[in-house]
């Protein structure tokens, strides 16, 4: 199939683009990678009136990695932000999810913010900002920009706070506090292809190695990204007495996944729990190591 006619527009700055989507609100949608538009646009699943393409913007192709975090400009691509070695130190998580995002073909071209505002519940990126409490930056044409916590952006499946008229901008990624671990681990039923479950990490200890924070955010178990803490699971101990397991089974009773055509709720529920485990011991085990 190919898509419904649109209004094509391409705007060479951040002001330009702003003033476009004002204009075409609420019929206009971004464009910046394409990998999820491009197919829903094909299928009839999406049908803006006007495409505004941000490709020509270099100013929004970023990545700024300092010892807050990591800012990641709404054109930058999977590809780069997984081969930046600077946002690697300040934020470890990234790279690692990133290594599971699709296929090297797909990451060459998506970009992170969009797979963020795509709001995809089975999409890594998500999952990422979220577990470590990071935020999206959204601009609008004469009214400034906001930033917008992980934990609200996030409203429903394909659902984000972006309003129309709106454009992110950027995304931001808190970098490890010392003494903090993170893991990524998810099962796909091929690689490359969207996680049957999945799970990402993030374990903090204080100075006599004893779990002072411990969280997760789990991938196709819900309609959004959730944090869920289980500090209190790890009742104070240190990570090397910690009993993971129950842990674990703690975090697969706080999912509510539902069937599809590849794999029914139980399974989901039941992965999670095993892929809790993984990356909580993963994470522990890096933090414990500085």
């Amino acid at each position: 199939m190919k898509p419904s006619a649109f209004d094509y527009h391409a705007p060479r700055d951040v002001g330009e683009a702003l003033e476009i989507l004002a204009a075409t609100a609420p019929h206009g949608k971004v464009l910046a990678g394409g990998q999820s538009l491009i197919p829903l646009l094909n299928m009839r699943l999406a049908a803006p009136a006007h495409l505004v393409d941000i490709n020509r913007v270099p100013e929004l192709d970023t990545i700024e990695a300092g010892g807050a975090g990591v800012r990641v400009g709404a054109l930058a691509r999977h590809a780069a932000v997984e081969r930046s070695d600077s946002a690697a130190r300040a934020q470890p998580l990234l790279r690692t999810a990133l290594r599971h995002v699709a296929h090297p073909v797909i990451r060459n071209r998506g970009t992170v913010v969009g797979s963020l505002v795509h709001a995809d519940p089975s999409a890594e990126m998500p999952a990422v900002l979220v577990v470590l409490g990071g935020s999206v930056r959204l601009a609008r044409h004469g009214g400034g920009e906001r930033d917008v916590p992980a934990a609200d952006f996030f409203t429903g499946p394909m659902e984000s706070a972006a309003e129309p008229g709106e454009l992110a901008v950027s995304a931001f990624f808190p970098a490890l506090t010392p003494r903090t671990g993170t893991a990524f681990a998810e099962v796909a039923r091929r690689h490359g292809d969207y996680a049957v479950a999945g799970v990402a990490a993030v374990v903090s200890l204080d100075d006599d190695l004893r779990i002072r924070s411990a969280r997760v955010a789990c991938v196709s178990v819900g309609p959004r990204p959730a944090p869920l803490d289980v500090t209190e699971e790890c009742g104070g101990r240190p990570a090397a007495t910690v009993d993971w397991p129950s842990v674990a089974r703690a975090v697969s009773l706080r999912v509510d996944p539902g069937d599809d055509i590849h794999a029914t709720a139980g399974y989901r529920r039941h992965l999670t729990g095993v892929l809790a485990e993984r990356a909580l011991r993963v994470a522990a085990g890096e933090a414990a190591d500085g």
